[in-house]
């Protein structure tokens, strides 16, 4: 989602909690990898694989200056053949140690074998946060969540939408101390779309 749409959905949003609780919730993403230079790992359920999260972040990586938070796909099934970014399986979490984050994203239950794969790294010194449905026992694992509920105005891939992009948002400064072209586009997005001033 480009940063005129993104501008848009804040917009749209406005008066709602999830503009402020994603910004809230991507500034705690960023204060986990950026300082431990990455180790970011990204986690779906079995049903659930957040590979549409995992390009965004990707983006927002490149785009902000910020690799640390270009994440690791770590998925529940890999067969022979797939390309390396996608091969990363459940063992990755088993192995991450302290200066690691794992984002969990949870719109149901996990398994009881992610569960403890989280749980014990978490043991081990890595940070959780979760994008999750509410299910107190993935909120329990965490040290940060952002819980999206069935009666919500919106939907864990509109949020989702909402936290990559705040996550980008003042990355690293530019050399020079120049803006990005996509810095320019976002500010002019969001004056396109604040509400016109009152005129008596």
């Amino acid at each position: 989602m480009d940063a005129v749409r993104v501008a848009l959905l804040r917009d749209v949003l406005a008066g709602t909690r999830w503009p402020q609780d994603a910004r809230r919730f991507a500034l705690a993403l960023r204060s986990s990898v950026v300082p431990h230079g990455g180790g970011l790992l990204l986690a779906g359920t079995e049903a659930y694989e957040p590979w549409h999260l995992a390009a965004h972040l990707s983006d927002e990586s490149a785009w902000s200056g910020l690799p640390e938070l270009a994440p690791t796909l770590v998925r529940h099934r890999v067969a022979a053949g797939d390309p390396a970014h996608l091969a990363v399986g459940l063992g990755r979490i088993a192995a991450a140690g302290r200066g690691e984050t794992v984002l969990l994203v949870a719109p149901e239950r996990p398994g009881e074998g992610l569960l403890e794969r989280v749980h014990d790294a978490r043991r081990a010194g890595v940070r959780v946060l979760t994008l999750d449905g509410g299910d107190s026992e993935v909120g329990g694992l965490a040290h940060e969540s952002l819980v999206v509920g069935g009666d919500d105005e919106v939907d864990l891939d509109i949020v989702q939408h909402l936290v990559s992009a705040a996550a980008g948002e003042n990355g690293r400064p530019p050399a020079g101390g120049r803006h990005t072209f996509r810095d320019r586009l976002a500010r002019l997005a969001d004056r396109l779309t604040q509400p016109p001033p009152a005129r008596w």
